[in-house]
């Protein structure tokens, strides 16, 4: 079963057409670029299959559930157990902590403070900063702020990764890191990830590139092609 299954998606805003019949899948641990020009639809399509945005028409399934039959508390309980977001300016809370901020999801999900303890810890080693689980924010390099964003999206163990410009505000050699990090959690999680990108070098970590145009999808590519 694919982890996300979007079938002749259409969304308008007045009389302006943003997205004019999207189709795209991704299996468990497949990762996918979204490329295209300001305003040819990525950011529209993003919000919708994050629930955040409603379609016209069209389908969209997250692990086998459609999202046009959830009202929005459903959407929200949808978010909290299989889709993460991955944000270009990575949306820390200032005032809680690197672990803090890990933690912060899972005391959404009611989960027991032991467990939620545990959890953390096991993720902030995952993404190398155990010697900065107590920094705020402010005292985070923006690869390492993207790194704890990249762990508190990991918390829920969600099935679904969204990633918009997740390296758009780091230099190369740090977005390289990123990128290396988000390839090896997908794979060893099996997360799909969708990630909205400017940059060509998003590509190479990706299985398929899909690039957009006046709200169509005017190009699939395989890597292994």
């Amino acid at each position: 079963m694919n982890v996300l299954q979007v079938s002749r998606l259409t969304k308008s805003y007045g009389t302006t057409p943003v997205l004019q019949g999207v189709s795209l899948s991704l299996a468990p641990g497949e990762r996918a670029a979204l490329m295209g020009p300001s305003g040819s639809g990525k950011s529209t399509l993003l919000n919708c299959v994050g629930g955040i945005d409603r379609p016209d028409d069209g389908e969209i399934e997250i692990d086998g559930e459609k999202l046009s039959q959830f009202d929005e508390e459903g959407l929200c309980r949808l978010r909290r157990r299989k889709v993460s977001t991955v944000f270009q300016f990575f949306h820390l809370l200032p005032t809680l902590t690197a672990s803090e901020n890990i933690e912060f999801p899972l005391q959404l999900t009611g989960m027991a403070e032991k467990d939620r303890l545990s959890r953390v810890a096991e993720l902030i080693e995952e993404v190398g900063l155990v010697h900065r689980a107590g920094a705020l924010p402010d005292e985070l390099s923006g690869g390492e702020m993207q790194r704890v964003a990249i762990a508190r999206a990991l918390s829920i163990r969600p099935r679904l990764i969204l990633a918009d410009e997740p390296t758009g505000n780091l230099d190369s050699a740090t977005g390289e890191a990123i990128l290396d990090l988000l390839q090896r959690v997908s794979e060893s999680h099996e997360i799909a990830m969708l990630i909205v990108t400017h940059s060509p070098d998003v590509t190479r970590i990706c299985d398929q590139t899909f690039k957009m145009r006046d709200g169509l999808i005017a190009s699939g590519e395989n890597d292994d092609e």
